[in-house]
């Protein structure tokens, strides 16, 4: 028996059943394939705005400096470690610390101040290129400062304002000093966002009279593949007698979300194809009943259950290929379509975050073989199982009581 030319001849005869099972199945397979590119594009900004942006992959401080941030608690060796870590294929780069009140006009905000080896900030972090309004830093202009989108709101400023800084040397004596906001960032992290003050890291030091040492030094892979864990390892052994740790230690909350993505869009999908299911389930029962005396006369003839089967699968599995290449065509191309515009939360969220990581308004789609690939498979396999109890009663179906059945 020509099971497959059968089974299109079968599918083409009601059409409008077929159509209708089959645009259900390839409607439900487009917004599978929409959502898994978007939660890609948002856990993949997630964890760009939080590692690419500040934190760099792993980071080193000197021991309790991360439970008190205190001016005094510092890395000494911090350009030695710098040093020793590029020649073991890392980019790093030392920060320095310290807090104060900024005041601009009749306002004023508590603020922390980043001083920033533009050198070797470039290499590690792509915060340089995350300037909403003016630019970024610069050796020649040690008075200029870039800072955060809701500080500026807050002391009312813009780039060209001018911004008094007061706070405490590390020598006991008062220190200020008035500068001018060169640009403002996006949002990276509520922390910068509110109280980011960055600064050239020379005119840090000449203000809070910190001659040497760093509190931070920032590390990142050369090569984004190579095993997180054992990076962090190895900067750890360059960095005895220091707290090192990586971004997912630093940020579990970003790390947990991240780890669960997969599970919760294949939660997604299964809980939208068991709809599609029971559409299924139903339309093949249904096509079976119809076919009764047919299905009963051709096992008279010699036809086996086996082949019934066969024949109620090739059916059911025509019409999912029909729908995986509607899915995969309409998916792909409007996933694409925002992975190249985004989709404009502005209007209801200028500034979104969790975990302590900011997220851009305009949410950016990030098409993946994943995000293809795994809802069509499962939009297979939840077709594959819907079509078990029609074909299983097309198999046990009796030629002589299917002869004279009446619908």
């Amino acid at each position: 028996m020509k099971i497959l030319s059968m089974a299109s001849r079968n599918v083409i005869r009601n059409w409008r059943r077929t159509l209708v099972t089959t645009l259900a199945m390839g409607f439900a397979g487009f917004i599978m394939i929409f959502f898994a590119a978007l939660t890609e594009g948002l856990l993949q900004t997630s964890e760009r705005n939080a590692v690419s942006m500040n934190l760099g992959d792993v980071q080193i401080h000197a021991k309790g400096y991360r439970d008190d941030p205190d001016l005094y608690k510092r890395i000494d060796n911090a350009v030695d470690l710098v040093g020793k870590l590029q020649q073991a294929g890392f980019h790093a780069t030392q920060r320095v610390y310290g807090f104060g009140l900024a005041a601009a006009g009749y306002t004023s905000a508590g603020v922390q101040l980043r001083g920033v080896n533009l050198t070797n900030e470039a290499t590690v972090t792509q915060i340089h290129k995350h300037v909403m309004q003016g630019d970024w830093l610069a050796d020649t202009d040690p008075k200029g400062v870039v800072i955060g989108r809701k500080m500026a709101r807050t002391l009312g400023v813009k780039p060209g304002d001018e911004v008094v800084i007061i706070g405490q040397a590390t020598d006991g004596s008062m220190a200020n000093d008035l500068y001018t906001v060169r640009g403002i960032l996006k949002s990276i992290s509520d922390d910068v966002d509110r109280a980011g003050f960055f600064m050239v890291e020379r005119a840090f030091r000449e203000l809070m009279v910190l001659p040497q040492g760093a509190h931070e030094i920032a590390v990142m892979r050369h090569d984004h593949s190579r095993d997180l864990d054992s990076a962090t390892a190895q900067v750890a052994a360059l960095a005895p007698g220091y707290e090192t740790m990586n971004w997912r230690q630093l940020r579990p909350v970003i790390a947990r979300i991240l780890d669960l993505a997969n599970a919760q869009t294949i939660i997604m999908i299964l809980i939208t194809y068991v709809a599609v299911a029971m559409i299924v389930l139903n339309a093949m029962l249904m096509s079976v009943f119809e076919r009764i005396r047919e299905l009963g006369i051709m096992k008279a003839i010699g036809v086996t259950p086996w082949q019934l089967t066969m024949l109620v699968y090739a059916e059911t599995m025509i019409q999912i290929v029909a729908a995986s290449i509607i899915a995969f065509i309409s998916g792909w191309s409007v996933a694409h379509y925002y992975q190249e515009n985004g989709i404009d939360l502005s209007a209801i969220a200028s500034s979104t975050s969790f975990g302590g990581v900011a997220m851009d308004p305009i949410w950016h789609a990030h098409v993946t073989t994943e995000s293809v690939v795994i809802p069509i498979v499962f939009l297979f396999l939840i077709g594959a199982a819907a079509v078990i109890y029609p074909a299983i009663k097309a198999a046990i179906i009796q030629p002589v009581k299917a002869i004279h059945y009446h619908l």
